[in-house]
């Protein structure tokens, strides 16, 4: 099973990125983040039409998240969560999760994750930012009690070590960068989960986004804050992890690139 993220920063825009991408690299499930659509906006026909049932939480010109799953796989029914556990007046989309399975596949249990930014952190949004990610290590816990495998996978907008950030300086005072950002990630490893690219791949210069300005991909100038966060069953399953970065350098792309992790049968 073959599990991939990917923040596309506007799913009207990309959307030949990604049909092309789903039928060059045939993932199995794609989590997408940033969708900026409502539900009765996102092209659901076109994915359909691509081979892939869809599951979306979208939201008027902000957030939004999806999980996209190949044929013959699907999703259970009356699997699906659409937010996150913990704050029931949060509105904005950013969490979807459902079990999915096939003939010959162990049930895995896939979310599609949008953390908060947090800039600037003098402003409200970074306390919910920290909020946020407490309520997702709390949710990452209680989803351990399954003991099936668990893949929590998404634009977590945080860089976890100085090895993430081609220039970590330029990243110091940045909420993506603070001591308690990277202190809440830990947080969530701690409950037992595995950076599954890292756990593949410890080399520096692993980068999935890309700034639009200042020339950021032609100088490399790039950050890894996409993940794919796998509890010990994913991990023992775990084959193979990579970062499609070849599609940064297309037309009009995402500033962001898609991350795979490939799991064995289960």
């Amino acid at each position: 099973m073959r599990i991939t993220t990917w923040n596309v920063n506007s799913i009207k825009q990309r959307l030949p990125h990604l049909l092309a991408f789903l039928d060059e690299a045939r993932p199995d499930v794609v989590c997408l983040q940033e969708l900026k659509c409502q539900d009765e906006a996102f092209p659901r026909a076109e994915i359909e039409e691509a081979g892939y049932a869809v599951e979306a939480l979208g939201q008027k010109a902000y957030n939004g998240v999806a999980l996209l799953v190949r044929k013959p796989l699907a999703i259970a029914p009356d699997s699906v969560r659409r937010g996150l556990p913990g704050d029931p007046a949060d509105e904005q989309a950013r969490y979807i999760e459902a079990l999915i399975s096939g003939d010959t596949e162990q049930p895995v249990r896939v979310a599609s994750i949008y953390l908060p930014n947090g800039n600037p952190v003098d402003s409200p949004k970074y306390p919910y930012k920290l909020a946020f990610m407490e309520r997702l290590r709390l949710h990452a816990r209680a989803l351990m009690d399954d003991e099936i495998p668990v893949v929590l996978a998404g634009d977590y907008n945080v860089i976890p070590e100085l090895a993430d950030a081609a220039d970590p300086e330029a990243w110091r005072s940045d909420a993506l960068f603070l001591p308690a950002s990277r202190a809440a990630f830990r947080a969530i490893l701690a409950e037992g989960y595995t950076d599954g690219l890292r756990a593949c791949d410890p080399r520096d210069g692993l980068y999935t986004f890309w700034d639009y300005q200042a020339g950021s991909w032609q100088r490399n100038f790039g950050i890894r804050i996409d993940h794919l966060l796998l509890s010990p069953q994913a991990c023992d399953r775990l084959v193979s992890a990579s970062v499609q970065k070849h599609l940064r350098g297309l037309d009009k792309p995402s500033d962001h690139v898609p991350v795979t992790v490939e799991l064995s049968p289960g």
